[in-house]
């Protein structure tokens, strides 16, 4: 079976999955909103039409209001690669995000996840 590049899947596909992580460890989605508008700039409008239109991860990032400048930040590893040293733009993303997400599922404090 062929594998599916990430670029390609819809972000509407993954983020029940970012949302169900947190709320395993007692975490809301409120929480994980929280993550994705301070990492992409969207806002609960804005991430609704990326929901229903089913926009894939790609043009989720590429389109997204404001990037936030602070994700250079974030640091570590994620899925056994080093962020920092990931070369594709969108990959390095994607990782940013789920590391996010992570740091949220194990407790971090809000302040310290949005690098404040």
């Amino acid at each position: 079976m062929a594998r599916m590049n990430i670029n390609q899947m819809s972000f509407a596909s993954v983020y029940p999955l970012l949302v169900a992580k947190a709320e395993r460890k007692g975490k809301t989605k409120a929480e994980v909103d929280e993550i994705i508008f301070w990492l992409t700039g969207y806002d609960e409008a804005g991430l609704n039409i990326v929901l229903t239109n089913k926009t894939d991860y790609e043009h989720f990032f590429k389109e997204a209001p404001a990037m936030n400048p602070s994700r250079g930040l974030i640091k570590g590893v994620i899925c056994g690669v080093r962020i920092e040293e990931i070369e594709d733009e969108i990959m390095r993303e994607v990782r940013y995000l789920d590391k996010l997400i992570d740091e949220l599922a194990n407790g971090k404090a809000m302040e310290k996840i949005l690098r404040k």
